[in-house]
């Protein structure tokens, strides 16, 4: 368990590390076809469906990878 908590925390930090300092990296996420935007009177709602599935096929693979 501590150390799935250590990779979590260390792969936060790259996230938060890439937003920080070159977040142009990170510019597609939420403005995918598919990812629902729209704007009403008094907010909006935005559910970005698209860029979620992708980072979900992300995350299987590299689980996969790490558990073979």
């Amino acid at each position: 368990m501590a150390k799935w908590l250590i990779i979590i925390g260390l792969v936060l930090v790259v996230l938060g590390l890439l937003l920080h300092y070159v977040p142009w990296t990170l510019n597609w996420f939420g403005k995918l076809p598919g990812d629902i935007h729209k704007e009403l009177e008094n907010g909006g709602l935005y559910i970005p469906i698209t860029s979620m599935i992708i980072i979900s096929i992300l995350i299987t693979v590299i689980l996969n990878l790490f558990k073979h």
